[in-house]
């Protein structure tokens, strides 16, 4: 067997200094848009080889922290966060934590309830014709009853994502889209053949409904009257499945 020690110990060395230039980053020492020092300058600095520092910027890269430009002011460069990006992967990460059964049921529509009431609050104090509009279109969706159950759950996605939106608070946004994004189609996986598509709409309509006239109230009874109904059903799809399994 050959293995390639060097390899290795190089890997390593790139580690620490793709976690250096992170961290430096990630506190303000480097800012968005500055440009690195030169591979040649940081292999000096480091004492250690270009290709290690290459390594490096190629770990950096990849974690969407720098981003490379041509040219004789090229160079690499701090990028500004992609929030989205950063949101997909700590969604993909939740997505996986779901499906191994880290978080139960439980655990899931509680996380929901408690966080979209603040949407909910927020979405009657801030919301927009336009969002009250992105709303109204996923219900339309929702009332064909001749789209699929995968069209059906990704209009789900969307209302929610809407409700969202109609906040007009950008963290509050990032943070509740691994909630929208993993959680939601998540349990929609396995409700969507016991729910009833017609009470899914009907506690979607109550909803923007209440964000219309800004009732706080109303908007969170019927988020939680909808979780409820998304927590019996998944039940009833759980035991629907061992008593498929026991026959």
């Amino acid at each position: 067997m050959n293995l390639r020690y060097d390899e290795v110990v190089r890997s390593g060395i790139a580690k620490q200094v793709a976690e250096n230039i992170r961290s430096a980053i990630m506190d303000g020492r480097l800012k968005i848009d500055e440009r690195l020092p030169t591979e040649d300058d940081l292999a000096r600095s480091f004492g250690i080889s270009r290709p290690t520092v290459r390594e490096a910027l190629k770990r950096l890269a990849a974690q969407n922290l720098i981003h490379s430009r041509r040219g004789p002011q090229g160079g690499n460069f701090v990028k500004r966060p992609d929030p989205e990006g950063l949101s997909m992967a700590i969604t993909g990460a939740a997505t996986l934590l779901v499906g191994i059964g880290a978080f139960d049921i439980d655990e899931i529509v509680t996380a929901r309830l408690e966080t979209e009431k603040i949407c909910c609050r927020l979405a009657c104090e801030n919301r927009q014709d336009d969002g009250l509009q992105a709303m109204a279109v996923e219900i339309a969706v929702q009332q064909d009853a001749t789209i699929s159950d995968e069209d059906f759950c990704a209009s789900d996605v969307r209302f929610h994502r809407a409700l969202v939106d109609s906040t007009g608070n950008g963290p509050l946004k990032l943070m509740m889209y691994t909630v929208i994004e993993a959680f939601i189609p998540i349990t929609n996986m396995i409700v969507f053949r016991v729910r009833e598509r017609r009470q899914v709409v009907a506690f979607h309509t109550q909803i923007i409904e209440a964000v219309r006239v800004r009732d706080i109230d109303a908007a969170a009874a019927a988020l939680t009257a909808l979780l409820t109904y998304v927590r019996d059903s998944y039940s009833d799809a759980l035991d629907a499945r061992s008593k498929r399994e026991n026959t």
